[in-house]
């Protein structure tokens, strides 16, 4: 690292346990975000400022003005503007030294799994199970890291899986999909409504549980679920067990 480095983050680096080691770790360090939603908007904008070295920001929707209640990285000017594109200004200007891929189109297939397996670690900010399945199913095919979260109304919730630890259940362990198939629509914003700092607290969430996992620091919410009620302000934290019978895992 330069001064200049040793400077700006110098507030990880003084951390024991996080030191030079662990910001050499996230300058280095390549991670995928799904989504540049009310969950994406923070956690580019932490990742891009606490140094990791490269963002491939993945969103196919456009900024609209319903949006500007959550989705922090967006300004009124870029209303009509990709999301993917805006929230790349918003973390450049934060950290003009983050290298940022831009990918306004939805992603499937082999396309898709070629950037998984690119990067260290996946972020999935999306708001449907479809999508959340498939980024799970790739990330185990790829055997790479994925943080994932939610959130709708008052509630939000996150979890870590791990390809690479045997002991790791997967997305499809949490939310089997014959569950999701048969209990109607998917919840979603624009049809149930969200509060806005909820968003904030889940992406933040999301990207420190990504931070310590490239940095090796601390313990992650592998194997556990994280849920939070921001009406009454109180977190849960569930035990998360392999489906014996996951079609992706076991």
């Amino acid at each position: 690292m330069n001064d200049e480095q040793l400077l700006r983050f110098s507030r990880q680096i003084m951390l024991p346990d996080f030191d030079i080691a662990g910001q050499e770790k996230l300058l280095s360090a390549k991670v995928l975000l799904i989504g540049l939603g009310g969950l994406g908007s923070p956690i580019a904008m932490y990742l891009g400022a606490a140094g990791v070295g490269e963002l491939v920001l993945v969103d196919d929707d456009h900024v609209d003005a319903s949006n500007l209640q959550r989705q922090i990285a967006h300004r009124e000017q870029d209303v009509g503007i990709n999301k993917a594109q805006s929230a790349a200004r918003a973390v450049k200007d934060l950290n003009s030294n983050t290298r940022v891929t831009i990918i306004e189109r939805r992603l499937a297939g082999a396309e898709l799994a070629s950037q998984i397996d690119y990067v260290d670690l996946v972020v999935d900010a999306t708001d449907n199970f479809d999508s959340r399945y498939l980024v799970n199913q790739l990330c185990w095919q790829t055997q790479t890291p994925l943080v994932s979260g939610a959130a709708i109304r008052w509630e939000g919730q996150i979890s870590v899986f791990d390809p690479t630890n045997a002991d790791s259940p997967c997305y499809q362990c949490l939310y089997p999909e014959s569950d999701t198939s048969s209990n109607g629509t998917a919840l979603n914003c624009s049809e149930n409504g969200v509060i806005a700092p909820l968003v904030g607290i889940i992406g933040s969430c999301q990207a420190l549980e990504a931070i310590k996992y490239l940095a090796g620091v601390g313990t992650s919410l592998v194997g556990y679920t994280l849920f939070f009620d921001g009406k009454y302000m109180e977190w849960r934290r569930l035990k998360l067990s392999k489906a014996k019978e996951c079609p992706i895992c076991s």
